[in-house]
């Protein structure tokens, strides 16, 4: 059974601090999966948009045109799916690496220092209580907290329901991915606005917070600041 801590604190004193140590291997690992993650959206966005075969038919046709050939709707569009394919074989393979990353997030997890494993940081969220005499500000505070070690959880299984979903996409010549195909692309299709929706309030609070009352977590994240 966990341990409440009940705080009688003050919110000049808060009791649990967003500016935690952060180390070296998961500083590393946060801004190579901020990097894959999002060339792995761009990627979504281009092949939904620029690269959306129905919508490049005329185009290919009217350029073909042009240059004095003249093709038909179906081989038109077989030429422009072959550029979206392309790019969807891009994304394929940067999803391989962001499945690589989470891999080696786990591991990060089991080999760094107890006090800044996640599993740690959300007991630890779930631990305190501020007692009845704290003022507003600190419970506001520590429940915020909690809310926020327990969305980066949602986060964690959204994200691994992205890739193993994505996986099965990816080797849809398997007899068992090809008979639940059109269930995992729905599901692979849904969690991504979840992500999205992740993605933003994440950048958003962290930006407000750093300019707020929690200065230096972007700094933190970057350089470590009070990594002990």
């Amino acid at each position: 059974m966990s341990t409440i801590h009940t705080l009688p604190l003050t919110s000049q004193s808060p009791p649990v601090a967003f500016n935690e140590p952060h180390s070296l291997a998961i500083r590393i690992w946060h801004w190579t999966f901020f990097a894959v993650i999002t060339t792995s959206l761009i990627t979504v966005l281009f092949g939904s948009t620029l690269f959306r075969t129905r919508d490049n038919i005329v185009t290919v046709q009217q350029q073909l045109q042009e240059k004095g050939a003249t093709v038909n709707k179906d081989q038109a569009r077989a030429v422009a799916h072959a550029y979206s394919d392309k790019l969807w074989d891009l994304h394929k393979y940067i999803g391989y690496v962001l499945t690589g990353l989470l891999l080696c997030r786990i591991i990060i997890e089991v080999v760094q220092p107890g006090e800044e494993r996640l599993r740690t940081k959300i007991k630890k969220a779930a631990g305190f209580k501020p007692s009845s005499s704290a003022d507003n500000a600190t419970k506001r505070h520590v429940q915020h907290y909690g809310r926020v070690k327990w969305t980066y959880v949602i986060f964690y299984v959204l994200i691994v329901t992205m890739a193993l979903t994505g996986l099965g996409l990816a080797f849809e010549d398997v007899p068992v991915f090809r008979a639940w195909h059109r269930g995992i692309t729905k599901v692979h299709q849904f969690v991504q606005y979840f992500i999205y929706a992740f993605i933003l309030i994440h950048i958003v609070g962290v930006i407000r917070s750093d300019m707020g009352r929690h200065k230096g977590l972007v700094s933190g994240m970057i350089h470590g600041t009070g990594h002990r």
